[in-house]
């Protein structure tokens, strides 16, 4: 097959799809990769890596938009990227449709098969492309937060663990998944006291065997999330529903319960954010104030550690790019479960429940359109 990968172009976005260690894999299973030309200078690879590992090189996205069968990005494509796409043609990346109905449009009137990374679902009901980006983002959460709560960002001027005779911070992360548990442990290496929230108690069983001291684990209901937003200098939003809107679980209402200063970074604002006064930001300007709380809503953390991020993502990617490119669209979705659930949208009819309820289009299951 011929895989196309073009430079991304969403602001401060420096990932890749692909390391030329992950070209050089495909080729040696037979196929060609255009590589569009300075794609991976943003996470540190040059065009002359690429070219070693057997891909060529391309001027133009819409040269690999149109020879490309298959197109491998990061992020979701563009406006300007939208009348590039075309029928038939395979899109694998980060799409997050319930977040955007023009994005949805756009791939239904374009009838490509898109395949969605973040809903490619394992047997055990695990995101496995999803995961390594959950692991930076929850991680960064931390990082962005307790940046954010410095003074000179317009926070409350708190430093996260404390020192000797000064109490640490209470950080409050609402989800126990993927983004949940990597925001604890920095969270918990820093020093913080932190409360994590889940609805499973299963989950929170687990937690609790694995997080340190200084982690609390509490049932998400509406009165834990209050109670623990009330304390919180740093709540971290960590929920994801696969393909769907994040419910609303902090309300504006409950921000008024916190200290002025404090901080909130909704990691699943790309999903529409599980908190009801978020929106997406991003890296160059990533904090807005509601009610006197800061809000970071960027949208691509992980952009801002490419290189750890496009080698985590291709890791993760590359083994279901080579079976996409070996048995083509339907050929890989009959043959693996897994990628069946990350089929979104094909030839203008959306096969994926989650975005047709997002948006209240008709939803027809992919075994029904599959030939």
């Amino acid at each position: 097959m011929l895989i196309g990968i073009p430079k991304e172009i969403k602001a401060n976005e420096n990932r890749v799809a692909l390391i030329p260690g992950g070209v050089e894999f495909l080729v040696q299973h037979g196929h060609t990769v255009l590589v569009e030309k300075n794609a991976g200078i943003g996470s540190g690879f040059a065009d002359a890596e690429y070219v070693k590992a057997g891909a060529k090189i391309i001027t133009t996205p819409a040269e690999i938009f149109g020879q490309a069968e298959m197109i491998m990005k990061v992020k979701e494509p563009l406006a300007s990227e939208y009348p590039f796409i075309r029928q038939g043609q395979i899109v694998f990346t980060y799409f997050h449709f319930a977040a955007s109905r023009e994005l949805t449009d756009a791939i239904i009137q374009s009838k490509c098969v898109a395949i969605a990374y973040e809903t490619v679902q394992a047997v055990d009901g695990s995101l496995p492309l999803l995961v390594p980006m959950s692991e930076v983002a929850g991680r960064m959460s931390i990082q962005a937060g307790a940046r954010c709560l410095e003074k000179t960002h317009g926070g409350v001027g708190v430093l996260l663990g404390g020192v000797p005779g000064v109490q640490p911070a209470n950080v409050a992360i609402i989800g126990g998944g993927v983004v949940g548990i990597n925001a604890a442990k920095i969270a918990a290496g820093l020093g913080a006291r932190v409360q994590i929230l889940d609805i499973s108690l299963d989950r929170l069983r687990y937690l609790d065997d694995v997080m340190p001291k200084n982690v609390q684990t509490l049932m998400s209901n509406p009165d834990n999330i209050r109670q623990a937003v009330s304390k919180a200098a740093l709540v971290v939003g960590a929920v994801l529903i696969p393909g769907a809107k994040a419910p609303h679980l902090v309300t504006r209402d409950m921000l008024k319960l916190m200290k002025k200063g404090s901080v909130i970074v909704d990691v699943a604002v790309d999903q529409g954010g599980c908190v009801e006064t978020i929106h997406p930001t991003t890296h160059e300007n990533p904090t807005f104030e509601v009610d006197g709380i800061v809000h970071y809503g960027v949208a691509n953390m992980p952009g801002a550690v490419p290189m750890t991020s496009t080698i985590a993502l291709t890791n993760a990617t590359l083994p279901f790019a080579n079976q996409i490119a070996k048995h083509g669209y339907p050929g890989c979705v009959k043959k693996n479960p897994a990628l069946a659930y990350g089929v979104n949208i094909v030839q203008g009819k959306v096969t994926h429940k989650g975005v047709a309820e997002a948006f209240g289009l008709p939803y027809l299951p992919l075994e029904q359109v599959v030939n």
